[in-house]
C-alpha cells in the first residue's frame, strides 16, 4: 500500500544570459532548439509551442518506470513571458502537478531569466528539491546551448 502524501512548493530560479531576451524565448519556442537542452537523446520530445499547444518528454531510466512529463501552455507573450501547467507521470502514476511561469527580462549584458514554478507533489514520488535540481540543470543546459551562460541566483 502507498503512503498517501501531499506536499505543496515554490520556488524560484534566475539565469542571466548574455543573448538577447529574444534569442533565449525563440530557445524555448523552437522544437529542435528545445528538445537539445530539455531532453535527452533517448526520450521522445515533442513540442507544439502555442497557447493551448503541447508539450511531451517520455523517457526510460536504465532502471525504474517510464517518466512522461506533459506541459500546456497557457499564456505566451513572445520574449517576455510563459505560463504552462505540468505533470509528471512516474510510470502509470501522478508524481507532480505544477504551475510555471518564465519571465524574460533585459539585463545589462543580455537578457535574465526567471522562472518561478508552484508545484504539488504527491505520496513521495517527486521531493520538491530534486525538482529545484532537475529546473536548474536545464536552464544550465539551455545556457550552453546558446553558448553564452553568465550566472544564476534566485531562491524560493
Amino acid at each position: 500500500m502507498i503512503d498517501r502524501s501531499v506536499t505543496h512548493a515554490t520556488f524560484t530560479l534566475e539565469r542571466l544570459y548574455s543573448a538577447t531576451a529574444a534569442r533565449v524565448f525563440a530557445a524555448w519556442a523552437d522544437p529542435e532548439a528545445k528538445a537539445r537542452w530539455f531532453s535527452t537523446p533517448d526520450a521522445d520530445h515533442e513540442l507544439d509551442f502555442r497557447v493551448g499547444g503541447r508539450e511531451i518528454n517520455r523517457s526510460r531510466p536504465d532502471s525504474g518506470p517510464s517518466l512522461t512529463f506533459e506541459s500546456l501552455y497557457r499564456d505566451i507573450v513572445p520574449d517576455e513571458r510563459i505560463v504552462y501547467t505540468s505533470v509528471l507521470h512516474v510510470g502509470q502514476d501522478l508524481a507532480t502537478a505544477s504551475l510555471t511561469t518564465v519571465e524574460f527580462r533585459p539585463a545589462d549584458r543580455g537578457a535574465r531569466l526567471v522562472l518561478t514554478e508552484q508545484g504539488t507533489f504527491l505520496d513521495g514520488r517527486e521531493e520538491p528539491s530534486w525538482r529545484r535540481l532537475g529546473t536548474g540543470d536545464w536552464l544550465d543546459a539551455l545556457g550552453v546551448g546558446l553558448g553564452v551562460g553568465l550566472g544564476t541566483g534566485g531562491q524560493g
